[in-house]
């Protein structure tokens, strides 16, 4: 029996690497995850009545490209938050989460030569793993695009060679990052817009952390390439609810784009894809329409900041995010920290290289760990403490 060898040099998702690392020792105290990004604020209170409301709807097939209202939500979300408006039944695409939008999008839209060659897909390092197997499976070449300290976390795609964004067919770029929560700035937006149009390549702008910051609201992709009319099928953005309304579970998000680069999309989903249930929709709809328990989310997160900062006051590269919630730690070995954290103190935190690539023999994300601000208050702070004095005092 054959198997294709597309996949075959991937390294084990982070989560099962993590459990072989650490499930082997005993925990050193008193548990406290601080490894997974899975969001732990309260919903809003009306998801359930929405959601038992709309259950008659499971007896029929749902709508590939949503229902109006959910449509309607997300455009009208969309002008909102970033001025930009939509058409909400042609630039819109409602997700099972932004995962399956970010891997399908690259097969929808990824074509099969550029310039006659091999496409290449670029990618910051560390970045969201998805990414990676999107490129591959779509037979794109991925090239990882460091995103260290020495350029503010964000990768530096301007700085790659010629013949590299000659065949370049898509760009990620996650902002807030994830790991390492920076910011794109309008300028750096507007530097990568400049730099697709210039060798016609796609932006997927991953914004699905745009609603955690710490000073001001991230700018948006879609709402800088608007200013600079730029090509209507250029950016695309993914958004969810799982971190800006507390639903991880609900895996609900979008994709929206240029009319032609959805409707690609579309055709995909039409064969292959699986659209969102009708209860789902319903109950997405709302939340996308409510922005109360946004801001007291936030609210609360704005609180962790501000205990991060109270904790590593001091402490060189241990400063809040600013954006996300995600604590980037530098250390001097990220698995050796995690491993030692487990075992002398219940933390559990993911090692940096676990999301990230080896390249010319250097990994990016092999010197930290990442740190998830999701535990409520009393257990995040007991957490923190615990790592401090563990990683970071003696």
């Amino acid at each position: 029996m054959q198997f294709p060898e597309r996949f075959s040099a991937l390294p084990d998702y982070a989560f099962p690497r993590l459990r072989a690392l650490l499930d082997v020792h005993e925990p050193g105290g008193p548990v406290v995850h601080m490894s997974i990004g899975e969001p732990r604020h309260d919903p809003p209170a009306f998801v359930g009545e929405v959601l038992a409301g709309s259950l008659a709807s499971f007896r029929q097939y749902p709508k590939n490209d949503g229902i109006d209202a959910l449509q309607e939500a997300i455009g009208a979300w969309i002008d909102r938050r970033y001025g930009v408006r939509v058409a909400s039944d042609t630039e819109i695409l409602p997700l099972n989460g932004t995962r399956e939008g970010l891997f399908n999008a690259a097969l929808a839209l990824c074509p099969e030569e550029v310039r006659g060659q091999r496409p290449v897909v670029l990618i910051p390092n560390p970045f969201y793993q998805v990414y990676a197997v999107a490129a591959l499976a779509c037979g794109a070449e991925p090239v990882y695009v460091p995103a260290t300290r020495d350029t503010g976390f964000l990768p530096d795609f301007s700085g790659l060679p010629a013949e590299i964004l000659d065949r370049a067919a898509i760009a990620y770029l996650c902002s807030p990052s994830n790991p390492q929560g920076a910011i794109a700035t309008r300028d750096y937006w507007r530097d990568l817009i400049g730099l697709a149009e210039r060798y016609d390549f796609r932006i997927f702008a991953d914004e699905c952390y745009s609603e955690i910051w710490a000073n001001a609201p991230p700018p948006g992709a879609f709402q800088v390439a608007r200013e600079m009319a730029a090509d209507p099928e250029r950016v695309m953005i993914f958004h969810s609810l799982s971190k800006r309304s507390n639903l991880p579970g609900l895996r609900s998000g979008f994709v929206a784009g240029g009319a032609e680069s959805l409707a690609q999309c579309k055709q995909l989903r039409d064969y292959a894809g699986a659209p969102l249930p009708g209860p789902i929709q319903e109950v997405s709809a709302r939340v996308w329409a409510d922005e109360a328990h946004v801001e007291a989310s936030l609210a609360r997160y704005h609180d962790k900041f501000a205990m991060v900062a109270r904790v590593f006051d001091g402490i060189d590269g241990c400063a809040p995010p600013e954006g996300g919630f995600f604590l980037w730690l530098p250390v001097e070995d990220g698995e050796a920290a995690a491993l030692r954290l487990w075992r002398e103190t219940g933390v559990r935190v993911l090692p940096g290289a676990y999301l990230s690539r080896d390249v010319n023999g250097e990994n990016p994300g092999a010197g930290y760990i990442r740190v998830a601000l999701v535990a409520a208050e009393q257990e995040l702070e007991e957490g923190l403490t615990r790592l401090r004095d563990c990683l970071f005092k003696g």
